[in-house]
């Protein structure tokens, strides 16, 4: 078998390359959806540059992406930027980072750009599988990454401020101010300190970090 293999190796040399150059008996090998001699179906769906074989996902290949995506291709984009296939709803709407693709999701730690699983665009622009994200909003609201706010958090903000307002501070801390960070516009201000939260003065929000100690006005001591 072995002497039979190497004579059609040296005439498959004789008559040009057929196959790969390790393939020993140098057949011509060809993928292709349906089999020439029966017509059997491989695959409901097959990519000719994949060489993918699957059942019918309404797949289509990405040229920019380098592989096949779970479509219909209709629905999505290919954002050159972030160098992935998005949905159409967000083409002109959403943050672009260059090849933020290419990046692991930040909490399973696993590849988003060749995931099965739908990529989801925060509006920091990071991205998240679709199924980490809304495991993410059940612990918290902010990006793992830069932890501006994951989602449109106005609604509850506004409810905050009632609760603030409807909460007093004790007398000791109602003159005290504090220094803050805006986790989501990234500016700084001097508030006035309270439990429940610190508003930023810039964009209203009460995602913030202290960035100083407490202090008392020194015209209300």
């Amino acid at each position: 078998m072995a002497a039979s293999a190497r004579e059609d190796g040296a005439r498959g040399r004789n008559q040009g390359r057929r196959g790969c150059e390790h393939y020993d008996r140098r057949c011509l090998l060809k993928a292709q959806q349906t089999c020439e001699e029966c017509s059997t179906l491989f695959g409901e769906y097959y990519c000719s540059i994949c060489h993918l074989f699957d059942k019918d996902k309404k797949q289509y290949h990405c040229e920019n992406c380098g592989i096949c995506r779970i479509g219909p291709k209709e629905d999505f984009f290919h954002c050159l930027k972030c160098n992935l296939c998005l949905a159409m709803n967000l083409q002109g709407k959403h943050k672009c980072i260059e090849n933020v693709s290419r990046q692991n999701c930040p909490i399973c730690l696993e590849d988003i750009h060749t995931s099965r699983v739908v990529a989801h665009v925060l509006p920091c622009g990071h991205l998240l599988h679709r199924t980490c994200y809304e495991e993410m909003l059940k612990e918290g609201y902010r990006c793992p990454l830069c932890m501006h706010s994951a989602l449109d958090m106005t609604r509850y903000w506004r409810q905050l401020d009632d609760e603030v307002a409807q909460t007093p501070m004790p007398s000791e801390y109602q003159n005290m101010t504090v220094d803050i960070l805006c986790n989501d516009c990234n500016g700084r201000s001097t508030v006035q300190f309270h439990i429940l939260g610190m508003k930023c003065n810039i964009c209203e929000s009460y995602n913030t970090a202290q960035a100083g100690g407490c202090r008392i006005s020194l015209d209300q001591q």
